[in-house]
């Protein structure tokens, strides 16, 4: 399979033909190619920043017309159910994004085609390509074309599988640091007790949250937390924790719910002019 006709299977999938080819190479173009090359390509780590601003505008904008009687929390919950690495990898496989990635050969090797993590922000990073290259409105047909089966079962979608994992792994894209649960208090009766924990990362406090038992206050916080870092520019701002609440100790591992490897695709031809990169969009 040539490398022209990749790019026309590719733009006919997402239905429009690229003015720059390069936005859709750079979208496909996995982070591990820049560790292996002596002069780092662009990868596709700040098209996925924008594609995922581009996709929960237009999701979040969907859930409010479609859905006039959710008050804010319900469409949270809502956006929080169709915007998560589980379901950006099953969009990214019905497309079969995984067989135009460029991966290094090491990646390529770990069954990187595969893995929930690189397809989701690969997805990502296309959509925000397609935005930059013909804008909005054919952005939002394409996110509605995909997601409008699952917009209108959203109720019955699972939530996100490990919201702790999932902020864990977006606050370390910046940071060594893992974030630390707190418990803030525990009230009512013995048989209806209700946890308050809050969620802190490098002396700020993202989020808070109840729940029955002292695991689902932190899942409600992790929530909140990823929450408020999506719909922010910026971090919440911090106050002093109190020196009397102890970290919970429990550290999630990975971000969304983008969950283990499977099988590796056959892979395309290499990049043209690279010898460090597996695949085939140029």
């Amino acid at each position: 399979m040539g490398s022209v006709r990749q790019v026309e299977e590719l733009e006919e999938r997402l239905g429009w033909r690229f003015r720059d080819r390069n936005l859709l190479r750079t979208a496909l173009t996995h982070p591990s190619v820049a560790a292996d090359a002596e002069q780092a390509p662009p990868t596709n780590q700040r098209l996925e920043f924008l594609g995922d601003a581009v996709l929960g505008l237009i999701l979040s904008q969907a859930l409010y017309e479609r859905y006039p009687g959710y008050e804010e929390g319900r469409l949270t919950k809502a956006r929080a159910r169709l915007v998560n690495r589980r379901t950006l990898a099953e969009r990214a496989r019905a497309i079969d994004l995984g067989l135009y990635l460029v991966l290094s050969a090491g990646e390529e090797r770990l069954g990187g085609r595969q893995r929930l993590s690189a397809l989701a922000d690969a997805y990502e990073a296309v959509l925000g390509a397609l935005y930059l290259d013909a804008g909005l409105e054919v952005a939002r047909q394409f996110v509605l074309r995909e997601f409008g089966p699952l917009l209108a079962r959203v109720e019955d979608l699972p939530w996100p599988d490990n919201p702790k994992g999932d902020l864990q792994e977006l606050l370390q894209a910046s940071s060594a640091n893992p974030p630390e649960y707190r418990l803030v208090s525990v009230s009512g009766p013995d048989h209806a007790r209700v946890f308050e924990c809050a969620v802190w990362h490098e002396g700020r406090e993202l989020g808070r949250g109840k729940g029955p038992s002292k695991k689902a206050a932190e899942t409600e916080a992790a929530l909140e937390a990823l929450r408020l870092l999506h719909a922010r520019p910026a971090a919440p701002t911090s106050t002093t924790p109190p020196s009397s609440d102890p970290p919970s100790g429990e550290r999630a591992r990975t971000r969304r719910p983008r969950g283990g490897r499977s099988g590796v695709s056959e892979p395309g031809p290499a990049l043209p002019g690279s010898s460090h990169a597996n695949q085939g969009v140029s």
